[in-house]
């Protein structure tokens, strides 16, 4: 007895016939879309099943193509498995369900920002207390603001073990910062330290990352902002004109040094070569001093009335070149002879240079009475002899 249902009749002697199964299943997909079923005495206008099949397994093929752009790589997950990361370029999976791909772009730069977020330019940024205030090695409080840029450097890692890239990195770099600024004075972040800050916190970010396999690579790490905290930004603003005020006037003291130490240096070098020159000259005069009363002893040996007489003479020509006025002692008589010759030389000069035609005339005179002068004083050393 033949089975009537909805897939055609069965037949009992064998499986059942093809074209009766797939004329049921036409026959329920015209009714499923508002059709009649054909009667027993009406004629089967049946649709070709086997070209509608063959165009929806053509698409369902056709949904497996998909093209990997430059810089990305493409994941292919079987059931959830991963199975392999294909390159750039036209590629071919095996449709959904069976498996899947998801296209991650390795090179784009992605910014997380730390102590802030940027929202609209209307409103400009918001400050994240939370993340942002942080404790320095002196026990000061700073407000510091960092922008993080980073890329892929391994799809794999990224997306298995990572819930969330941003997120990982903004955690991460919120601990290398604090962990940074921990270590170092308040005046080296806000100031000169500030590069240094930006260079070990990269460091330090990228060695986390690189240890929990984020697949994760640190581009750069720029410190936005860095200042004390609102509550305290007057009072440290003293405090900073304070200190450049220091700073000023050890700059000036250091420059007055600079002016007054050369100097006393060559001062110093001056008078050490003035008195190494007076040592020169002092020991040279001894030695000829010494080497002339040597030559003096030996004459005097030899001779020493005549070098007696002689070193009297020089002494008294030394002594009276230098003087103005002269005394002359007449051995036979009583009477002192005064000579004035200062006044008479400061007088005859007077003399030249009121009257020079005077002095002219007078001056053969004058020549002829020092001559006269000159033989008598020759004369009375005469008799003095």
């Amino acid at each position: 007895m033949a089975n009537d249902s909805g897939w055609g009749k069965r037949n009992p002697e064998g499986p059942p016939d093809l074209d009766e199964a797939l004329r049921a299943f036409g026959q329920k997909i015209r009714a499923l879309f508002g059709g009649s079923a054909p009667k027993d005495n009406q004629p089967n206008n049946q649709v070709p099943v086997m070209p509608v099949i063959g165009l929806i397994l053509f698409v369902w093929v056709a949904t497996g193509f998909y093209i990997v752009d430059q810089g990305s790589r493409g994941v292919v997950l079987r059931f959830g498995k991963h199975v392999e990361t294909t390159m750039p370029g036209p590629r071919w999976h095996m449709p959904y369900p069976i498996e899947s791909v998801s296209i991650v772009n390795m090179e784009q730069v992605r910014t997380v920002e730390v102590g802030y977020r940027s929202s609209d330019v209307n409103s400009g940024r918001s400050k994240e207390l939370r993340e942002s205030l942080m404790l320095t090695d002196d026990e000061n409080i700073i407000d510091l603001q960092i922008a993080v840029q980073f890329n892929l450097k391994n799809v794999e890692d990224t997306l298995f073990n990572n819930r969330s890239a941003e997120e990982s990195v903004r955690s991460i770099a919120e601990t290398a910062i604090r962990e940074v600024v921990g270590q170092s004075k308040l005046d080296f972040v806000l100031y000169e330290g500030r590069e240094e800050v930006a260079v070990n916190t990269k460091k330090l970010m990228q060695s986390i990352l690189d240890r929990y396999k984020t697949g994760i690579n640190v581009v750069s790490v720029t410190m936005q902002n860095a200042q004390p905290p609102e509550q305290v930004q007057a009072a440290f603003e003293d405090a900073v004109k304070a200190k450049q005020d220091l700073e000023r006037q050890k700059n000036e003291g250091q420059a007055y040094a600079n002016d007054v130490i050369p100097k006393a240096r060559g001062t110093a070098s001056r008078l050490a070569q003035e008195a190494a020159g007076y040592k020169t000259r002092v020991i040279n005069e001894a030695q000829g001093n010494a080497s002339r009363f040597n030559q003096i002893l030996a004459q005097y040996q030899r001779a020493p009335e005549v070098t007696r007489q002689r070193l009297y003479i020089e002494a008294q020509e030394q002594i009276l070149s230098s003087v103005s006025k002269v005394l002359v002692d007449q051995k036979a008589g009583n009477q002192l002879l005064y000579l004035p010759l200062d006044k008479l030389l400061s007088a005859s000069d007077s003399n030249k240079t009121n009257n020079p035609e005077v002095n002219s005339t007078v001056a053969p005179t004058t020549d002829g009475a020092s001559d006269k002068s000159r033989s008598r004083d020759a004369s009375r050393g005469r008799e003095r002899e």
